[in-house]
């Protein structure tokens, strides 16, 4: 899913080539992200469209070959004059005068050069790896392009033959190089399926345009003739370009140079927070375009808490922290940075919503979008989710860069963990890190590739930690150690039992409301009218649309459990995001989409039917309510973190949900009714504990 999409698309032309353009955002000045060389479409600028689109008008547009732009079959459709103009072209079509241009590789000498040629047009030009003719290029790249190489390795791959024969090879080689960072799993794989939207023939077209004549001459001079501001931008273990190039276009142009440390060829990509950031702050001392404003530091101590999104259960545990952290803190003030439906159920309890939190990009959507029948890929959905990732992170750096705050608490807020660990001079304030599971886990029946990635993003993590251990000022498992699976980080890696307590400290357990506050389970029961003599049973599925088909099996199976159980009543809690008239209901079951206080109904309640979620399951747990629970398929967390957690605390009757019909859920409702099993203790104090940890930061 995307962060962002574009408010006009359409088509520009060229000389009768048609270029496909998007606009997002109405600022009052433009960025152009111009597209690099034909073998990746505008995609490639997925990290920086949903930021800048806040403060700027942002056009992106195909380049041609690529995407959903025209695929020019004479070489000479592809010379450099022809891409230089395609960019004057799509200003014309948009309606824009003037524009910043940024571009990566050949995109780079691109917007170089239509700031020489048109000079009126553009206010300032950014460039990443800029691809330069003025200097050698990398060796051994285009030295057997004509060569018939059965069998070629390394750069030979740079072949018209080999591209004819098996371009995906050459992409996996040459993506490879261009993100040649540890850890770019996921930048290389979207470029090769970028690189597959065009083929081998029509990047072979780029390379024959070099023997057009008659072009324009790209010289030191053309460079001399820029006179808009310049920031230049290159890797400094770049593969496919050389730095040498950006250099001198620096010293051309009087440019800004920066040279990253052992930065590969796309740091817009790899790179996004500290690219973002230095672009963003060189427009606006030279454009005066946006920068946050600092206010002025309040006396009252401040707090951010970052909820996520993702099922209520955490925003319940984040409202008891907050809540003892002020009797610790009287004078305390949290904003939230969250998303629905945590703001409507914080709204709900009096808490301050930070007005920065409309701007987040929707993470619940997301993960609905990934979702199948009961089937979630986790891992996958939070590695698909990086362009909403990365537009969050800049949305909460600006809050902190707008407004100081004592302490950020971040509750699984893997944006922030990660790019300040990558970036730790973007860091603005304290953080305490909570979280109630550590380390991706592959399942066996994926394969290897899911093992691999598994292990490379735990192997990031564990690197950022030990090389960064300032980063995190607190870091809280909610838990205990004996709550740790017994599963090691991958191949080569620690066990997470031995590293977890190296660098966590533990809460216990953290229950947003425990049950033992809410009275005896008669008197709940009566408050909330469950003393009629009924068996009350309630499903609640969490709050995203993932639960669907498990309500429509839960539904099909209750007439099956009522025929053995006359008394038994049925509360289906379907979330906001799903409309209970979508379901056929039987008689005797009642639907809502959204309780607040669901907690105390899932303590009184004689049976509950959950997902995997481990927040509502220790609910339960802790309440010594009755439940089946069906983790969702490839769900890592909850198949082996909550699952084994649950059986620590001989806690709910895990059920599969490929292999359970409607009979065996009646029959499994009416075991657990009939014989429940009685759950060990969970903490009571684990909210108090956890501010107290927190407290001495303040």
């Amino acid at each position: 899913m995307r962060a962002m999409l574009p408010h006009t698309e359409g088509f520009a032309e060229n000389d009768g080539v048609k270029l496909h353009y998007e606009v997002y955002g109405d600022g009052p000045h433009t960025i152009v992200f111009v597209p690099t060389w034909a073998i990746v479409h505008s995609r490639s600028w997925k990290s920086q469209i949903p930021y800048f689109a806040e403060h700027f008008r942002v056009v992106t547009f195909d380049p041609r070959g690529n995407g959903k732009s025209d695929r020019p079959e004479d070489p000479a459709g592809h010379a450099n004059d022809a891409v230089f103009s395609d960019v004057i072209s799509v200003m014309d079509a948009v309606g824009v005068e003037k524009a910043t241009l940024v571009g990566l590789s050949f995109s780079g000498l691109v917007s170089l050069a239509v700031a020489a040629l048109w000079p009126d047009r553009v206010e300032a030009v950014v460039t990443t790896g800029a691809s330069l003719p003025i200097v050698p290029p990398v060796e051994g790249r285009g030295d057997c392009f004509e060569d018939d190489i059965p069998d070629p390795v390394g750069w030979q791959k740079f072949n018209r033959r080999h591209w004819e024969r098996d371009y995906a090879d050459f992409l996996r080689f040459f993506f490879g190089k261009v993100f040649n960072d540890p850890h770019s799993t996921k930048q290389i794989e979207d470029s090769v399926a970028w690189g597959l939207d065009s083929d081998g023939l029509m990047l072979a077209r780029t390379i024959d345009s070099r023997d057009c004549p008659d072009g324009t001459p790209i010289d030191e001079d053309l460079f001399r003739r820029i006179k808009c501001p310049t920031l230049l931008i290159h890797g400094d273990a770049d593969e496919i370009t050389r730095s040498e190039g950006t250099k001198k276009v620096a010293e051309l142009t009087g440019g800004e140079l920066h040279i990253f440390p052992g930065g590969g060829h796309s740091l817009a990509a790899r790179y996004p927070a500290w690219f973002n950031t230095l672009v963003r702050d060189f427009l606006a001392r030279h454009l005066g375009t946006y920068k946050p404003a600092r206010r002025a530091a309040s006396r009252r101590k401040r707090a951010l808490y970052l909820s996520s999104p993702i099922g209520l259960g955490h925003a319940r545990r984040d409202l008891a922290v907050a809540r003892e952290l002020r009797k610790l803190h009287p004078d305390l003030q949290v904003d939230w940075l969250a998303q629905d439906p945590v703001t409507r159920f914080l709204s709900a309890n009096d808490e301050a919503i930070h007005p920065a939190s409309r701007m987040l990009a929707n993470e619940s959507a997301h993960i609905e979008a990934e979702s199948g029948e009961h089937d979630l890929h986790a891992f996958q959905a939070i590695r698909s989710m990086d362009e909403i990732l990365i537009k969050n992170f800049m949305v909460f750096q600006e809050v902190l860069e707008e407004q100081p705050y004592d302490l950020v608490i971040a509750d699984e807020a893997w944006d922030v963990d990660h790019f300040w660990h990558e970036h730790p001079e973007l860091k603005r304030a304290q953080i305490a890190w909570f979280t109630d599971f550590v380390g991706w886990v592959p399942f066996a029946e994926n394969g290897p590739r899911e093992a691999f990635l598994t292990a490379d993003y735990n192997a990031e993590m564990i690197e950022h930690v030990e090389r960064r251990p300032e980063v995190r000022d607190n870091a809280i498992f909610v838990g205990t150690p004996d709550d740790i699976v017994d599963l090691s980080f991958g191949e080569g890696l620690p066990r997470m039992r031995d590293w977890i307590p190296r660098h966590y400290g533990f809460s216990d357990y953290i229950i947003g409301a425990h049950p033992s506050t809410f009275g005896s389970r008669g008197d709940l029961k009566a408050e909330l009218g469950y003393d009629d003599g009924h068996k009350t049973c309630i499903v609640s599925v969490g709050g995203s649309g993932v639960g669907a088909s498990l309500i429509r099996r839960i539904l099909t199976a209750y007439p099956i459990a009522k025929a053995k159980i006359p008394e038994l009543r049925m509360i289906v809690v379907t979330g906001p995001r799903l409309d209970p008239a979508a379901f056929d209901v039987p008689d005797g079951v009642e639907m809502r989409t959204f309780v607040p206080d669901l907690d105390r109904h899932l303590a009184a309640c004689d049976l509950a039917l959950v997902q995997g979620g481990l927040t509502t399951c220790m609910e339960l747990a802790a309440a010594g309510t009755p439940f089946l629970y069906f983790p969702l398929r490839n769900h890592f967390e909850q198949n082996f973190h909550v699952a084994a957690r649950l059986d620590r605390y001989n806690a709910g009757r895990r059920m599969t949900y490929a292999e359970t019909g409607p009979d065996q859920i009646a029959e499994a409702m009416l075991e657990e009714l009939r014989a429940p099993r009685t759950p060990h203790p969970v903490a009571a104090d684990g909210a108090a504990r956890a501010a107290s940890m927190l407290a001495g930061m303040l």
